[in-house]
C-alpha cells in the first residue's frame, strides 16, 4: 500500500484526512485513485492532459517524481506519495 500525503493547504481545499492509502504501480494511477476520493483535487495538480502542473511536485519518498509528463515513476516498494503545491504571494 502506498499512503498519499497532501499539504495542508491543498487538504483545506478538497477536505482529505491527512493520508490516504492506495494500491497503485505508478504515480498516474496514485493520483487517479486519489481523484475518487476527492475529485476537485485532480484541476489543482494535473493539466487536461494529464501532465502535472509547474507548481505542483510529488515526492516518492524523498525522491522527486522525474516523470511529470505521464507520471510513469513506478511506486514498487516506495511508501508515501506527498504532493506539495507552491504557494506565492507577496
Amino acid at each position: 500500500m502506498l499512503a498519499i500525503e497532501v499539504t495542508s493547504h491543498l487538504r483545506r481545499l478538497v477536505t482529505l484526512p491527512e493520508s490516504i492509502e492506495v494500491n497503485a504501480a505508478t504515480v498516474a494511477a496514485a493520483l487517479d485513485q486519489l481523484e475518487q476520493l476527492a475529485p476537485r483535487i485532480d484541476s489543482y495538480l494535473r493539466h487536461e492532459d494529464g501532465s502535472l502542473r509547474q507548481h505542483v511536485n510529488l515526492f516518492l519518498d524523498e525522491q522527486f517524481v522525474r516523470d511529470r509528463k505521464t507520471l510513469s515513476d513506478s511506486t514498487d516498494g516506495v511508501s508515501r506519495l506527498f504532493i506539495m503545491q507552491a504557494l506565492s504571494g507577496g
